[in-house]
């Protein structure tokens, strides 16, 4: 929290997210209208009642806002979390361990790092029908490449530094070491690359419910914007049934991306400045005989 406070960028974030959060885990106390209760006629413009409208079914949008926050931020957090075990662990022994360990770790991180999200989404869904834990599963499962690749660079740095080479020396084991040495040193990088990971988490699961790919009985921002092209709102000037769900998304990236990038200055203050500095030349021009 001390990070944050310090950098006007991350409080921001951490504003954002947490009124996300908020409005997302007290949607059942705080939602005006039932989920699938009918308020109004379809498409009726906001009003007193209605801040936002309603949707092609004559649900208040603000009630499906609420809703739809708890299903993305889900989606967000557990594929986050399965990338950060999954490519800390892998990271970890391929930067810690080296030689053939790590060559045949890295190989398989770059067969991973090649494939495509959405095509395999496709397929999963054809073949096990279109769930939110296979999106869950599919989406944290294709995300672990690159936090793997992160991991192991910074523990081939923390390997080599003196005070664990003191600790091989008088013959403290691997599994000691990485616990006591390496992975505090690779935790603060894991939380940062976490938080990049729940934003790209969202933002893909926003994409496969509007390709309609998701669960079609959960209600997510993805979804309400994949409903709202399907019932011609576009057409219709309905505006307020796109328009709030892609902010809500818009806004909860970002927050990810505003903390993400102040524990990343954080982390590497050489990331605020430059290795250049600028300086300013003043001309002193020296007096002639007979002036002061």
């Amino acid at each position: 929290m001390t990070v944050l406070r310090g950098h006007p960028g991350g409080a921001l974030g951490a504003g954002l997210l947490a009124a996300i959060v908020i409005g997302a885990v007290l949607a059942p106390l705080i939602a005006p209208f039932g989920l699938r209760e009918k308020a109004g006629a379809v498409y009726q413009p906001p009003s007193w009642p209605h801040p936002l409208g309603l949707d092609d079914a004559g649900v208040d949008m603000v009630t499906l806002l609420l809703w739809g926050a708890r299903t993305s931020l889900l989606v967000g957090f557990a594929a986050a979390l399965i990338a950060v075990v999954v490519g800390g662990a892998v990271g970890l022994i391929a930067g810690y361990a080296g030689g053939r360990t790590d060559a045949v770790l890295m190989r398989v991180t770059d067969y991973m790092l090649v494939i495509p999200d959405i095509p395999l989404l496709l397929i999963v869904a054809a073949i096990w029908g279109r769930s939110m834990t296979g999106v869950i599963l599919i989406i944290g499962l294709l995300s672990w490449p690159r936090l793997a690749r992160v991991v192991r660079a910074e523990a081939l740095s923390v390997r080599e530094r003196a005070y664990v080479q003191r600790a091989l020396t008088i013959g403290a084991g691997s599994l000691r070491i990485v616990g006591t040495h390496v992975l505090p040193h690779v935790t603060p990088l894991l939380l940062t690359l976490a938080i990049f990971a729940v934003g790209n988490a969202i933002l893909v699961e926003t994409a496969v419910a509007f390709l309609g790919l998701g669960d079609p009985s959960a209600v997510s921002w993805g979804r309400l914007i994949q409903n709202a092209f399907a019932g011609q709102a576009v057409s219709r000037g309905a505006w307020w049934a796109i328009v709030p769900p892609g902010l809500a998304v818009g806004f909860l990236i970002l927050s990810c991306t505003l903390i993400g990038r102040a524990l990343e200055d954080h982390l590497n203050p050489r990331l605020r400045s430059g290795y250049l500095s600028v300086r300013t030349f003043r001309v002193v021009t020296t007096p002639t005989r007979g002036e002061p």
